[in-house]
């Protein structure tokens, strides 16, 4: 069978989050993610999706390198892992500039060297259970766990858009998220990947692509349209790479008037310059064979794990991903 994950963001409250969860895992996924940002703490969420389900693997999409410290993030990832009993992906990325800075006041700096040496840290400490480490970045003295964790190596996916962090998932990680993306874009990334993992001598095949995909099986397709208006015209106005990223893939004047007026303050004028090109693009909105058929498309230019996500904004929220659940349930 093949696998089928869904992620989980703002717009649920944390007990809808692991009814949905819930209802992911009885319906045969692979995967439960949840991601952060403004949407609540993924780690105790996911701990109480642990204690809800049985089979579902369970993952961050993602977990900012910046905003905790790497010991911090290996003693949260070994307390879901506990939970779940060895269920656990802990998905890392490097998150943005105007969230790391604009959202939590920290420094942004060196996210490719930041996010490897995390990656370092945190298998030591999972494999030993004691850290020393000098790095470019991270300079600890001794960090030593007091608890023995569920198992000593959990699988690391990394978060990429551009190709020096995917040649670096191929270099170091089991897996890769990737987030925006259209099948095309997905056929270049899978190529950057297999490029990173052959400079180390790993075989390709054995890093799982996974990719956050938006997707509405619903019978009102006008208002999910408007839904994925509003978090297209957040995405290209507020963060930088996003936008880049965006323009790359055709929509190079779409995200610089969009960007402009977001930045002028004006987001209602943002929100009506995103074409129905943008939103077809990089949602799949419409029945539940009209989605899988899309899905199709993302598997066939190498994604091995899609992953159903969903804009925040929407008026019935928890009906609604559960509607796209059931509709597009593996079994």
């Amino acid at each position: 069978m093949e696998k089928l994950g869904v992620s989980f963001g703002g717009g649920l409250t944390p007990a809808e989050v692991v009814e949905c969860a819930s209802l992911a895992d009885d319906l045969g996924y692979d995967s439960v993610w949840m991601s952060e940002g403004n949407g609540g703490d993924q780690f105790s969420v996911l701990t109480a999706c642990a204690l809800a389900t049985q089979s579902v693997r369970l993952g961050t999409s993602i977990s900012s390198v910046y905003v905790r410290s790497a010991p911090t993030i290996a003693m949260a990832a070994a307390c879901v892992d506990h939970f779940s009993k060895g269920r656990f992906i802990l998905g890392l990325g490097s998150s943005h500039r105007v969230q790391v800075e604009g959202q939590h006041g920290l420094a942004y700096s060196k996210p490719l060297a930041r996010q490897l040496e995390a990656v370092e840290i945190i298998r030591r400490l999972l494999k030993d259970g004691s850290v020393t480490y000098q790095g470019n970045i991270f300079n600890i003295e001794q960090f030593d766990l007091a608890f023995t964790p569920f198992k000593p190596e959990i699988p690391i996916y990394l978060a990429a858009v551009f190709p020096k962090m995917l040649k670096l998932c191929g270099e170091v990680a089991q897996g890769v998220i990737l987030t925006q993306n259209t099948p095309k874009k997905a056929k270049e990334a899978v190529r950057l990947v297999a490029e990173g993992a052959s400079k180390k001598g790993r075989d390709p095949s054995s890093i799982e692509v996974a990719s956050l995909i938006a997707c509405y099986v619903t019978s009102e397709p006008a208002s999910a349209r408007d839904e994925v208006r509003r978090s297209l015209a957040y995405t290209c106005g507020f963060y930088p790479r996003y936008n880049r990223f965006i323009a790359e893939s055709g929509f190079a004047e779409e995200t610089a008037v969009i960007r402009k007026a977001w930045l002028e303050g004006d987001r209602q004028r943002a929100v009506g310059l995103v074409t129905d090109g943008m939103v077809d693009t990089f949602a799949i909105i419409g029945d539940a064979e009209e989605c899988r058929r899309r899905i199709e498309e993302h598997r066939r230019a190498g994604v091995t794990l899609p992953i159903l996500t969903f804009r925040t904004g929407a008026t019935r929220p928890k009906e609604q991903m559960r509607e796209t659940i059931r509709a597009c349930a593996p079994r």
